[in-house]
């Protein structure tokens, strides 16, 4: 407990604000006042939570809540946090308690759980029909909780109340409790196999080290037939399940350990499937309907060999199939899913559709197919014919009413483009007819061998992200500087690109700055360097020239190309991947507008083990920028998108990465826990590289900055920025077998 002390006028100053919302005291409420800071025993968090209860009450509702703490005069601070809690309504009641057994972070060190941005802990709340916009603003109201950078946060005491109130009824029987947020309690209920009628959410995202060894009976949950919420993480289950609550709402299981969904699982309200890593062969044998599924996700589910009939999931949204490496086989069905908004098939290696069939996903936003080189370069399975495109949809029933024939008959659109071309053409052959993704944001076509990119591509004029890395083509097509949208595109590993052609003017986006990203990394047969950094610098200078022009921010401008030494222009430089930055001087100065970053990047393959014996699909290297203080140990990591897969990387490569970032993005990037501006004059900039295989040496040779001014983009020019990296420097680069 804290004691009442000199400290006495800040504690005031602190209740007045929540309480009267003001730094006066109306008469009637002195004394009062001093009980309220006596009561809550000069505790900051007790002071807040008990003021901002107190607000906008008369002088009888003050005496009636410190009565009742007066009646109890060795009442510790839960009874001070209690009342407020006592106050609240009960659909507010019940967010407390799941944000403070499931979805709080107060100071959380490390990686952050995705369940704890306010984004996310809206949506599940949401699904547990507690309706979150209320209940959440008063919860902030109320001092119980606080949102910053968009991460919920309870104080630890509040988090011990909320847990308290779970467990008062049966403290000791974890099985009658209506949730669940310790892996031992879990355990043991799980291994006990007794019905849990009173659960109706777990989650689970790290198990004791005591239990991580143990395997648990996947069948236990078969016996919670009331569960709303499941995420299970870092478990060890096994066995099949005979049954799944009907009414969860939201699924997350990671390596789930059956090899299909029960068969009497039918969740109607269910909105989120996601079971990563899962040891599922067949998800569902027939259509299952589950009208309100929005989300499904089954990615790196390496037994998966088919995906089943779709029809019954007509509002699926997002589709996430990546790494499924054995499937091989596509109900047609997934072609009039018309709100699918995100398909990934990424390293489906084996997987043969018509890619016919993808042409009625008209709403696509995202169309990942990265790695599916035997998809996009194998010629259609069925001769195409002169087929009306039609849609039989029936709003008043939960599924699509069709039969698997008639689907596939439907989805062979007359494409004849087919019958005089070579199979490795098949891409050129289907890219005219990309329009009809008028929606589409993001493709990915990385490491499908595809040999040109047809000039049509320049039609899909909504895209902003465009990765053709790790393909074969020798050069662009010209239209691709029509894509005016694109503000991302990936060209590495592309070995046998030559050419670099004019890119594309960049727009401003919604929030009214500019970005743009530009990764050409391991392109071994370009030529005339001098005229692709003479491309790139134009791509570059055109965003300045629109930000001087206007009052919009830069945003942020990432680059990736050869080189082989920090340009001069960037005045502060030091060796290795780390340099100190003193901003302080340059914060009160109107004229500035951004910090420019620079980093050398260096690679050296050691042949003298076998490539091909190590090599593994998913071993990656990883780039990755920090902004933090210097004060701080902990940092967090900005990844680079670029794959430093260690299969496509066979020579020594020199490469500069470059970083333009606004001012307000630079504070922006630091951790989620460093808040003062006042610590920029001890920032410091780090480029480090994760996951360092054996045999491929990677290293951030030196690095350096620049604050950026106004007068600086209007002097800057192509040698300031690239002298002493034209073509003559292009020796560095060695070519591939």
């Amino acid at each position: 407990m804290y004691k009442i002390s000199h400290n006495m006028k800040k504690l005031k100053k602190l209740l007045r604000r929540k309480a009267f919302k003001s730094d006066d005291i109306l008469n009637d409420y002195e004394q009062l006042t001093y009980d309220a800071l006596k009561y809550a025993g000069g505790l900051p968090l007790a002071i807040k939570v008990l003021g901002s209860d107190l607000f906008d009450r008369d002088i009888y509702e003050w005496r009636s809540a410190l009565a009742r703490l007066k009646e109890n005069p060795n009442s510790d601070i839960m009874d001070v946090l209690r009342i407020s809690f006592d106050g609240l309504k009960e659909m507010e009641k019940e967010i407390f308690l799941d944000i403070a057994c499931f979805f709080s972070s107060e100071n959380r060190k490390g990686k952050l759980s995705p369940w704890y941005w306010m984004e996310d802990v809206k949506k599940l709340l949401d699904y547990r029909g507690f309706y979150p916009d209320i209940g959440m603003k008063v919860l902030i109201e109320k001092s119980l909780i606080s949102c910053k950078n968009r991460i919920i946060q309870m104080h630890d005491l509040l988090k011990e109340l909320g847990r308290t109130i779970v467990r008062e009824k049966s403290p000791k029987e974890p099985i009658k409790w209506t949730r669940l947020w310790d892996g031992k309690d879990l355990h043991n209920i799980m291994i006990k196999n007794k019905v849990a009628k009173n659960l109706e959410a777990i989650v689970i995202e790290q198990h004791p080290p005591e239990f991580q060894e143990t395997t648990l009976p996947a069948n236990a949950l078969s016996k919670m037939n009331h569960l709303k919420l499941v995420i299970l993480q870092n478990g060890n289950f096994s066995g099949s399940l005979d049954y799944l609550s009907n009414e969860l709402r939201y699924l997350y299981w990671d390596e789930y350990p059956s090899r299909c969904l029960p068969s009497s699982f039918y969740p109607e309200k269910i909105v989120e499937l996601l079971l990563p890593c899962s040891n599922i062969k067949q998800l569902w044998e027939g259509t299952k309907y589950l009208p309100n599924l929005i989300r499904l996700d089954l990615r790196y589910s390496k037994n998966l060999t088919k995906m089943p009939d779709l029809r019954g999931v007509p509002r699926l949204r997002y589709l996430n199939l990546c790494g499924c490496i054995e499937i091989v086989w596509m109900d047609p069905s997934i072609g009039i899913l018309r709100e699918l908004v995100f398909l990934s098939l990424r390293n489906c290696k084996k997987l043969l559709i018509d890619l016919n069939i993808i042409f009625g996903l008209n709403s696509l936003e995202v169309l990942d197919l990265a790695g599916c080189s035997k998809l996009l370069n194998t010629r259609l399975l069925k001769k195409p014919k002169e087929t009306e495109h039609l849609e039989k949809v029936d709003t008043n029933k939960n599924a699509i009413q069709l039969s698997t024939s008639s689907v596939y008959e439907i989805l062979m659109l007359p494409f004849n483009f087919l019958s005089n071309r070579k199979h490795e053409d098949s891409l050129g052959s289907l890219v005219p007819y990309l329009p009809r993704f008028s929606c589409l944001l993001c493709l990915n076509l990385s490491l499908c061998e595809l040999l040109h990119i047809p000039d049509a591509i320049g039609n899909l004029h909504s895209l902003q992200i465009l990765n053709l890395g790790g393909n074969k083509f020798v050069r662009l097509p010209t239209t691709i500087k029509e894509l005016s949208n694109l503000y991302r595109l990936n060209l590495e590993h592309c070995k046998q690109l030559k050419y670099l052609p004019e890119l594309p003017k960049l727009k401003e986006t919604k929030s009214g700055d500019f970005f743009g990203e530009l990764y050409i990394f391991s392109c071994h047969n370009l030529n005339e360097m001098e005229h692709c950094h003479r491309i790139v610098f134009c791509w570059m200078t055109q965003i300045f020239k629109a930000i001087l022009q206007s009052s919009l921010s830069m945003g942020k401008i990432e680059i990736i190309i050869p080189g082989t030494q920090i340009p001069r222009w960037f005045s502060e430089q030091n060796v290795g991947s780390s340099i100190s930055m003193d901003l302080s001087h340059v914060m009160e100065d109107p004229n500035w507008i951004a910090v420019a970053f620079c980093a050398m990047l260096v690679a050296h393959h050691d042949d003298s083990t076998n490539l091909n014996d190590r090599w593994q699909p998913d071993d990656s290297v990883t780039i990755g920028y920090s902004f933090q203080n210097n004060q701080v140990f902990q940092k967090s990591f900005w990844v680079v998108p670029t794959a430093l897969n260690i299969g496509l990387i066979t020579g020594e490569i020199d490469h500069l990465y470059i970083l333009f970032l606004s001012r307000e993005r630079l504070i922006d990037c630091r951790s989620p826990y460093e808040d003062e501006i006042s610590d920029l004059h001890q920032m410091g900039f780090t480029m480090a590289i994760f996951n360092q295989p054996k045999d491929l040496h990677f290293e951030v040779k030196n690095c350096g900055y620049r604050c950026v001014f106004k007068e600086d983009l209007e002097q800057l020019n192509l040698n300031m920025m690239f002298s002493g990296n034209s073509s003559s420097s292009k020796c560095k680069l060695l070519t591939s077998d």
